[in-house]
């Protein structure tokens, strides 16, 4: 209830007016079952538009510490990530991609759309980042299609850095469906499972324009910078997996 009152009347509208939200390939969406929406991550309001513009609701794994902060501040932050839709997983431990898959499955299994960010964390400077497999392992256990969800603009509205809410104009594309169900029982195989990304990730950069860097957006976020054997410069993924 808490969501589709943030979507309809609380939250939404204002988003509506204030960003001038466009939206193409809706009817990309499956009207029922479950499927894998994968996002390029350009700032951290990238998953209130996407659901503000999906027909159906869309579920984000959110690290645990928006359920756990202590005090009247949180529990109104776990009231309203639990309100939209968010489930929260343990991203310190040494398990933490374990769980993450499990919870994910299991809103699978219960015929929802699970959204997922393929390079791991935001964008450091506009720029698409290589990614990764955990996404192509989910899509290949539990045979679900993955539809590309292209952000563009949310850069603008929210960058990095103290918090800001700017008037600036938004798109999002829904791609069409991606069927691996070719792939069926391969995986764990580390060179589908790459192949996989990378077509999610062309289509990504297809819909979106950003430019494709082939190094993870954590190591620079980290301070790594690539070496000139880490980085191909002309590489860019894969159109078809295999």
């Amino acid at each position: 209830m808490f969501y589709w009152l943030l979507k309809f009347v609380l939250v939404g509208p204002f988003m509506h007016v204030y960003n001038r939200p466009e939206v193409e390939g809706v009817e990309n969406i499956p009207t029922d079952g479950p499927a894998i929406m994968a996002g390029n991550h350009l700032s951290f309001s990238d998953w209130l538009f996407a659901p503000l513009l999906s027909p159906r609701r869309i579920n984000y794994l959110a690290k645990a510490e928006y359920f756990t902060t202590p005090g009247f501040k949180g529990r109104l932050q776990k009231f309203f990530f639990s309100g939209t839709g968010q489930y929260p997983i343990d991203r310190s431990g040494a398990s933490a991609a374990e769980d993450a898959l499990t919870a994910a499955t299991k809103l699978l299994d219960e015929g929802r759309l699970v959204g997922l960010y393929p390079e791991g964390t935001r964008s450091p400077d506009g720029r698409l980042y290589k990614g990764k497999t955990g996404m192509a392992r989910l899509a290949l256990e539990t045979g679900v299609p993955v539809i590309p969800v292209a952000v563009i603009g949310t850069d603008k509205v929210s960058p990095p850095g103290p918090f800001k809410w700017r008037r600036q104009k938004v798109t999002l594309k829904f791609g069409a469906p991606l069927d691996f169900s070719r792939y069926e029982g391969m995986s764990g195989n580390r060179f589908v499972e790459r192949a996989v990304t990378d077509e999610v990730m062309y289509e990504l950069m297809r819909l979106t324009g950003q430019e494709y860097v082939d190094v993870y957006a954590h190591s620079l976020k980290k301070g790594v910078a690539p070496t000139d054997n880490q980085i191909d410069a002309t590489r860019i993924p894969e159109t078809k997996a295999g």
